[in-house]
């Protein structure tokens, strides 16, 4: 394995990231980016491409501006066949962020809310707020 770290950011905190260009969320996203790789799965995406097509989200950012995220992360994130599966965290939507994570090898799993943070770690993979990602470079 490289020293590249390796990344996966829940669907919480990426549309936070594209609804607020200037909220930790996002300063996570960008700082993962210069320091290492992002990964998806088609599982993750397609629930980040379900949760932006709601239509709640049309009074901060346009369809247009949805799918250009949508498309870029596409293309920068490494797409990660899922080869682990994880059927014991007590919710199943989950499931998916953990299995990226030790599919793809991952360092951090960045969750923007607190739920997963009682396995931290899991596996030994570091799950942490966004705050704590960015207070952790400063």
């Amino acid at each position: 394995m490289t020293g590249i770290k390796r990344f996966v950011f829940d669907t919480n905190a990426l549309v936070s990231a594209l609804l607020f260009e200037e909220s930790v969320p996002a300063q996570a996203v960008w700082r993962a980016r210069c320091e290492g790789q992002l990964l998806q799965s088609q599982a993750t995406m397609d629930e980040l491409k379900s949760v932006l097509a709601r239509r709640k989200f049309d009074k901060y950012v346009t369809p247009s501006e949805r799918e250009d995220f949508l498309i870029a992360l596409q293309r920068e994130a490494l797409t990660v066949e899922l080869i682990d599966t994880v059927t014991d965290y007590r919710d199943p939507k989950d499931n998916k962020f953990l299995e990226l994570g030790l599919s793809g090898k991952a360092d951090f799993i960045i969750r923007g809310d607190d739920d997963l943070l009682v396995l931290n770690p899991f596996r030994g993979i570091s799950i942490i707020t966004p705050r704590a990602f960015i207070d952790d470079s400063e």
